[in-house]
């Protein structure tokens, strides 16, 4: 054993889990530990409820993310959605649909098959992702969600060859499991800008990985039910100081999945943005009280994936 763990720390990963905690001394470009994202933020009406609850709570919110998919937002909704990013300054993460879970795939509802059900099932797939990725690239967006190693891998060759902005970023998705610092270095060997991890790691294993990788990581501290439904903001002080940067990422426990999102929900995915934005709230104050000197970002700080003005050409 202590031959394969002299190994890896040869290649550059730790032997072990870090049981010890180190604090991470790596940072966002603008020199802060821990940004604030608000997932699940179904089109320009939920976006729109962040802004205003965020103001009211005092809360800077540095990036939302959507789960739909590009597709399931008209070209009407998308440019409403980019409008008020861009005026409150804040990033948006797209997700790129479809994929397993979302066709006719029987092994995604097999008892054994909840790990296809994000990935791309066929080569079709693969292409729509990366339409949507296109699609939301010429509204603006720098910033989509990606959940599929060869969609990432294809995402990152385009970005290179010019198909896509050169400043476009992926930001993995949770669905696509990051469990350990061998994968984390995949995916960000493969283009990842940042890395959603597995929710339920502990300390040990968050350290580990943010040895093994210099990206981003985005960190569930209330994580949907379908997810774990885990509630973890008394660790958000320790997760900054040892994850950093990190984005801290407030989901919510005892709510509907309401994927694929629409009008027909949007009473209810209004509601559940605004609540995010009141664990955020309480999250915040949790840190400020237990590490006080925790650094975060100003609003349109270096490194985030701001929306831009449309592209020209569709």
């Amino acid at each position: 054993m202590q031959e394969t763990r002299a190994f890896l720390e040869s290649i550059g990963l730790p032997p072990g889990d870090l049981h010890e905690l180190p604090s991470s001394d790596k940072r966002f470009p603008d020199g802060a530990q821990y940004r604030v994202e608000i997932p699940s933020t179904e089109g320009p009406r939920c976006l729109e409820a962040v802004l205003e609850e965020a103001e009211r709570l005092g809360v800077r919110v540095h990036r939302v993310s959507q789960g739909s998919g590009v597709f399931l937002l008209m070209d009407e909704e998308l440019d409403d959605m980019a409008r008020l990013a861009r005026e409150a300054v804040v990033e948006v993460s797209l997700f790129t649909r479809p994929n397993a879970a979302w066709d006719t795939s029987a092994t995604s509802r097999a008892p054994a098959g909840g790990a296809v059900a994000p990935t791309s099932r066929g080569q079709e797939q693969v292409v729509w992702a990366l339409e949507d990725a296109k699609r939301a690239a010429w509204h603006g967006f720098r910033s989509v969600l990606v959940a599929d190693l060869g969609v990432l891998a294809a995402f990152d060759r385009m970005r290179r060859a010019g198909e896509l902005p050169s400043d476009m970023q992926a930001k993995i998705s949770v669905m696509l499991p990051v469990s350990n610092p061998a994968t984390a270095r995949v995916v960000a060997d493969l283009g990842a800008d940042t890395i959603n991890l597995t929710t339920d790691l502990t300390l040990a294993q968050l350290a580990a990985i943010r040895a093994a990788v210099d990206v981003p990581l985005d960190i569930y501290v209330e994580v949907p039910d379908n997810l774990g439904g885990f509630v973890r903001h008394w660790e958000i002080p320790e997760i900054v100081r040892i994850a950093a940067p990190v984005y801290v990422k407030f989901g919510l426990r005892n709510a509907p999945d309401v994927y694929p999102a629409g009008s027909h929900l949007e009473t209810t995915t209004i509601a559940l943005s605004r609540e995010r934005v009141r664990r955020a709230r309480l999250g915040l104050d949790l840190l400020g009280r237990y590490y006080p000197e925790a650094v975060t970002s100003e609003l349109g700080a270096e490194g985030l994936a701001l929306v831009a003005e449309p592209l020209s050409v569709r």
